[in-house]
């Protein structure tokens, strides 16, 4: 790779094919300097992901991270894989791969950066200064251009990523999600508090359903961190891959990798599962960061089909123990307008895209103008819907 396609400033940069080989301390100091770390992009998170094959070269995820090094240190450093396909990213860009194949252009490669499996907005860029995340920028293209991708794709990155980009002549794509935020000031009491700021039908539903789960004999209960066992985990993994198989797709992760995250970075987690009679039928999994006051749902699966059970335990439960414990932030994940009536409001996510062929990259800006005016229109329309008595801002 040509330093001179990078910056002028002395940074030597390297491209890993495998994270176990970057230092861990090293890398996780890094993200402890960002914005918005989260679990997700821990060195420990990312090796699970890679060593255990689900995000490796034999399933389409060919690890290509980029660091950048001043005088022996690391300054910079982004998960970046080279991708065969589109699956995993919860940022949609299959018509683009289609308009290319019309062209009989290659779509693919492509170099994504990014968490796989993860739809959690954070730090992609992790950058000592500003200087170095747009020479961090740059590094990616170069290496895009090396392995003769058809761009470079930046997936739910902080404002400072999104920032970097746009400064470098990217192009800015909006997406939209669901998250719970606390009651400003102390926050809710209690649960029958928060239930209490609802409008009258969205509380009786959720009431209603929460009964509907209690009258099939199902109770939840809630594992946090190091007292998920390693047969919590297996069960889990049961369920997830159970649910998976039945919505006629493969999972994306296997047994091993929840077993060696539960292990590696056991503070992360909280495990809601749920159990009718003497059996246990299904289960959540949530991450979670104690410092920052934030959980992310993430997973779910179940062995057996119990109505308004899903909403239970991977909204409801969730939402109840984050108010018992303070904390200010929940999110609930890709997609999902049916959220909003369980109290997630409508957030608007960000991604960043460089488009090597010109013509395309101009076609693309054009289609994502009107795409953005329609996601500004849709979150007008979804912000008059409140779930709440109040607005937000109002309920004190």
């Amino acid at each position: 790779m040509d330093k001179d396609d990078v910056d002028s400033a002395d940074y030597s940069i390297e491209v890993c094919t495998d994270p176990a080989a970057i230092e861990a301390d090293d890398w996780n100091a890094l993200l402890a300097r960002q914005t918005e770390p989260t679990p997700f992009m821990r060195h420990e998170f990312l090796v699970a992901l890679h060593a255990g094959g689900c995000a490796a070269a034999e399933t389409g995820w060919a690890p290509r991270f980029v660091l950048l090094r001043s005088q022996g240190r690391l300054v910079a450093a982004a998960p970046a894989w080279l991708k065969s396909h589109s699956w995993g990213e919860y940022v949609f860009d299959w018509a683009w791969a289609q308009a290319y194949q019309r062209h009989a252009l290659p779509y693919y490669p492509k170099l994504v950066v990014a968490v796989p499996f993860t739809p959690v907005r954070g730090s992609r860029l992790l950058a000592a200064d500003a200087a170095a995340r747009a020479a961090l920028l740059a590094a990616l293209q170069a290496v895009a251009r090396q392995e003769e991708t058809s761009g470079v794709h930046l997936l739910f990155g902080d404002a400072a990523d999104q920032a970097t980009a746009g400064e470098a002549g990217w192009l800015a794509r909006t997406g939209v999600q669901f998250h719970w935020h606390n009651q400003p000031g102390e926050g809710w009491a209690d649960w029958p508090a928060y239930l209490a700021d609802l409008k009258r039908e969205k509380r009786k539903k959720i009431q209603q359903e929460q009964r509907r789960v209690a009258q099939a004999g199902v109770s939840l209960q809630v594992i946090e961190g190091p007292s998920i066992r390693d047969e919590d985990w297996a069960f889990f993994h049961r369920c997830y891959t159970a649910t998976y198989l039945a919505h006629g797709h493969a999972p994306y992760l296997d047994q091993a990798f929840f077993q060696r995250v539960g292990r590696t970075l056991p503070a992360h987690w909280l495990m809601v599962v749920a159990t009718q009679g003497s059996e246990r039928i299904a289960a959540s999994l949530l991450a979670i960061d104690r410092a920052r006051g934030i959980a992310w749902g993430r997973h779910w699966g179940a062995l057996a089909q119990v109505p308004c059970l899903h909403f239970d335990a991977c909204y409801y439960r969730p939402l109840e123990w984050c108010i018992d414990q303070g904390f200010q932030r929940f999110e609930g994940g890709a997609q999902g307008e049916h959220k909003m009536a369980r109290g997630l409001l409508p957030e608007p996510t960000g991604s960043a895209h460089w488009i090597a062929h010109q013509g395309f990259s101009g076609a693309i800006a054009d289609h994502l103008g009107r795409e953005g005016r329609g996601i500004e229109a849709y979150l007008d329309e979804l912000g008059e819907h409140s779930p709440f008595k109040a607005a937000p801002t109002d309920r004190g």
